[in-house]
């Protein structure tokens, strides 16, 4: 054979992989609304930064007459590319070959590219699109998932990890994910479950549609599984580009600093006044985020998952920062067991890769009732706390309005490490509040008094004088110090110019007991 019949023979199985399953199937896929493997690396990455790895590879079973039916690439895109100039690694399964089904070729193409990640000190993208397990060769595939979820652990908090679910994911494939460190997922075209709506049925009896069962719109609002909902694919892809603009390389490397218009010294004037003086009214606490930080702009993370707290990324003075804040207009802010879950693993994310955290309070507690008790909220609370105090990054705390009783110490407190603490003149500092305690320290004296009502709101007058206000706490130096709000972002970005040097160590272990 010559040189050009040679070149001719690559030239035809680069042609055949890039075909993938054929026309028809790429047809089927862009149907039902969905992009191929190779158009959804292109949409993500720089334009011509992706090298590929192992095109010509192949399947190797020879059961159920597999032996007929090989497609180069089998069924999976890996390599690696840019994004922004900045290396990522990337894996697309192909739902035009064999459904996305995972064999162990499939597999071992994903590990390759999982340790070049971690070796080269680069986030890792999985874009996905699967039936899953491949099933004509058993326990391979299902091996092939074991050394898939093996590596997620072994690489956490190491590298960023994101998926992207384009498609099905079900079964034991939806634990990759789960592991990673954020999920994305696409209205219309995403499902997650670990048993379809058929076996629900055959087990439980319960009648159920596979968007009722694993949809963006459970996992989003009740399960908390998924960390972002998209449109359509193109947003998803362009939301990955965003979270990656947050975070660094790797666990060594810090996020990158960008260039900052938004002057630091900038003044809000309004957020004087912003907080109600009913200490009972709500207010957006959004509007603070956006107010302070670099151009409005901010990445929230799980926006409908427990809304009476918020976690997402932001920038002040071109610094990546993470921001954790209770959202007085849901549920008064109030600590919960899925909002403390849903937070405690953003300050692990953020400590992690070298994020600073952020903290904006405004708390009343933790929530009663028997069902946050045998929901565990002891239990989900200290992993919030057990997230802040082990934390060794920049750690910002500003008390906007009420910080009461246990919340106020797991809310990034000065007594669990939290670096600097601020408070506005409009906080409310105590162990529970003014109308609760004085019920509790001067019932008798409320029971006997001529006019009961006139008494006790006398009483929770002194006692808000007294204790609910930031200067008891200023006093101690529990607070560094009270500011003004409207120069709040002022305030924070010295702070992080001092802190940016923190070096902290937590004494020598294989890993803390967190309350899982």
């Amino acid at each position: 054979m010559s040189s050009l019949e040679k070149a001719d023979k690559l030239h035809a199985l680069r042609e055949k992989a890039f075909a993938g399953g054929g026309e028809k199937k790429i047809e089927k896929q862009h149907e039902k609304g969905k992009l191929t493997a190779r158009e959804r690396i292109d949409l993500l990455l720089d334009d011509d930064s992706f090298e590929e790895f192992d095109m010509l590879v192949t399947h190797r079973s020879t059961s159920f007459g597999l032996d007929k039916k090989k497609i180069p690439g089998d069924g999976v895109v890996t390599g690696y590319g840019t994004i922004d100039g900045r290396q990522v690694y990337v894996f697309s399964h192909d739902f035009t070959v064999f459904g996305g089904s995972l064999s162990e070729t499939f597999a071992e193409k994903i590990l390759k590219i999982m340790d070049m990640a971690a070796m080269n000190g680069a986030p890792l993208i999985g874009l996905n699109d699967s039936g899953g397990a491949r099933i004509q060769e058993g326990i391979e595939s299902l091996a092939g998932y074991g050394k898939i979820f093996l590596k997620n652990v072994l690489y956490s908090g190491v590298i960023p990890q994101i998926s992207a679910i384009l498609g099905p994911c079900a079964g034991g494939a939806v634990y990759s994910p789960a592991i990673t460190d954020f999920t994305i997922m696409v209205k219309g075209i995403s499902y997650m479950f670990v048993t379809g709506p058929t076996v629900v049925k055959a087990v439980t009896g319960e009648d159920v549609t596979k968007e009722q069962l694993g949809g963006p719109g459970i996992h989003s609002k009740r399960s908390g599984v998924c960390s972002l909902v998209c449109e359509d694919e193109n947003e998803a892809l362009l939301i990955i580009r965003k979270l990656i603009s947050y975070v660094p390389q790797n666990n060594m490397e810090d996020p990158i600093r960008v260039s900052c218009t938004d002057p630091p010294d900038r003044m809000e004037m309004w957020l004087d006044e912003f907080v109600p003086d009913n200490p009972n009214k709500p207010y957006e606490m959004r509007t603070i985020i956006e107010a302070i930080v670099d151009n409005g702009e901010f990445l929230e993370i799980q926006r409908v998952f427990a809304s009476n707290i918020i976690v997402g990324f932001a920038r002040m003075n071109g610094h990546s920062i993470g921001i954790v804040a209770n959202q007085p207009s849901y549920l008064a802010g109030v600590l919960d067991n899925d909002a403390s879950v849903k937070a405690a693993r953003f300050v692990r994310f953020c400590d992690a890769f070298n994020i600073p955290v952020v903290t904006l309070v405004d708390v009343p507690g933790f929530m009663p009732g028997t069902a946050q008790e045998y929901g565990g909220i002891i239990r989900n609370g200290a992993k919030l706390l057990f997230a802040y105090a082990e934390a060794t990054v920049p750690k910002i705390t500003v008390i906007i309005r009420k910080a009461y009783g246990g919340a106020y110490d797991v809310m990034s407190s000065k007594h669990i490490r939290a670096d600097i603490n601020y408070a506005w003149p409009t906080a409310e500092i105590a162990v529970m509040g003014p109308e609760g305690a004085v019920e509790i320290i001067f019932r008798r004296d409320i029971d006997e008094a001529e006019d009961p009502a006139a008494r006790k709101k006398e009483l929770v007058d002194q006692y808000r004088d007294k204790f609910a206000n930031p200067y008891d706490a200023a006093s101690r130096g529990y607070l560094d110090d009270v500011i003004i709000a409207s120069n709040t972002r002022f305030r924070i970005i010295k702070a992080l110019e001092m802190l940016a040097g923190k070096r902290q160590t937590i004494p020598p272990k294989k890993h803390g007991n967190i309350p899982l």
